[in-house]
């Protein structure tokens, strides 16, 4: 029986396997871990996803192209009726790969942009690795497959971001989502945007919805919070806290569950190869932290917040990585808005 809650995404890093270095990777991915779930056990993964609601799956890695079985793990994502996603670095033969894609009809394939060239290939770490994804695009794209260009937003490429627009829009003519990188993985705190660099962004992203439309250019799903200015930018029409274990769930490669793959080793809930994905998601007392959630357990950043008891704190990967504390998120465009205002 289902639990009142079933994941509408759930992220899938199937391989940490890579063939790029990204400063930002926060899975510290390169090489392939000897504890992979097998081709049978990602088949069953697939099916008890199924079995609890699951409405889509996003692959990836490392780079899941890597992943000999990628092909057969969406052939059965989508012979489920599940929505498949993949998300890539593009560094990969596109005469082969794109049209495996069509042929799966692959229902979003998003590739990682960090920059233009230089920036791109410093921040990806391997040379040429900007020419491959934007050739990848352009190959999706023109094959009819709804195709995004994802770009984590850090001090080394947040004055590029402006000269990147008309470039991904226009030029590769491919949706555009902007997310903040955290310190996870590989990815420093030093490197992290600043509060006054955040709401920047914020603001570039709402002046681009304004000319384009809230479907072509995105902001991640845990961007910002109750501005006043600033609407919600994401695609959820509004944030009504963390979703990890709610409607988000996220399956590392080894068969460890967490509410989503930004999350560290504390927030594992199991691992499908003792309990399947069905026990592990409607356990009573798994993801406590969003589905038990109790104002008690906000920081000191959010305790006395009007917005509180809905936002619950904000995200909770931000806040713990940032503050060792959950409920606690440091970027609030709210917060930010008072301060600026002495309110």
């Amino acid at each position: 029986m289902n639990n009142i809650h079933y994941p509408s995404i759930t992220v899938w890093e199937i391989t940490l396997k890579c063939n790029l270095k990204c400063l930002h990777c926060g899975s510290s991915a390169g090489e392939k871990t000897t504890d992979e779930l097998s081709t049978k056990e990602g088949v069953k993964l697939c099916r008890d996803l199924k079995e609890i609601g699951c409405k889509g799956v996003a692959l990836m890695g490392g780079e899941l192209f890597l992943r000999k079985d990628w092909y057969e793990i969406g052939r059965e994502i989508k012979d489920l009726g599940m929505n498949l996603s993949v998300v890539s670095n593009g560094f990969c033969n596109v005469e082969d790969i794109i049209p495996k894609l069509t042929k799966l009809e692959t229902d979003c394939v998003t590739v990682g942009l960090d920059g233009l060239a230089d920036t791109h290939d410093y921040i990806r770490g391997v040379k040429g690795s900007f020419e491959k994804a934007v050739e990848f695009m352009r190959a999706s794209n023109e094959a009819g497959l709804t195709t995004n260009a994802i770009t984590t937003v850090h001090k080394i490429n947040f004055e590029e971001i402006p000269k990147m627009t008309e470039f991904i829009l226009e030029d590769v003519g491919v949706d555009w989502q902007l997310q903040e990188a955290i310190p996870i993985g590989r990815f420093p705190l030093e490197l992290m945007l600043s509060e006054e660099e955040y709401y920047s962004l914020g603001m570039f992203i709402s002046s681009l919805q304004k000319k384009y439309s809230k479907e072509r250019v995105t902001g991640g799903h845990n961007f910002g919070f109750h501005s006043k200015v600033i609407p919600n930018l994401s695609l959820y029409p509004e944030w009504n806290g963390c979703y990890a274990g709610i409607s988000v769930l996220g399956i590392r490669c080894n068969g460890d569950v967490v509410g989503c793959l930004t999350l560290s080793d504390e927030f594992v809930e199991g691992n499908i190869r003792d309990r399947s994905i069905i026990d592990i998601w409607n356990d009573p007392n798994s993801f406590a932290y969003n589905r038990r959630f109790k104002k008690e357990m906000l920081g000191e950043k959010c305790i006395d917040c009007k917005y509180r008891l809905s936002c619950k704190g904000g995200c909770t990967c931000r806040s713990f990585s940032t503050t060792g504390k959950i409920h606690n998120d440091p970027h609030c465009f709210y917060r930010f808005e008072k301060k600026k205002n002495n309110i």
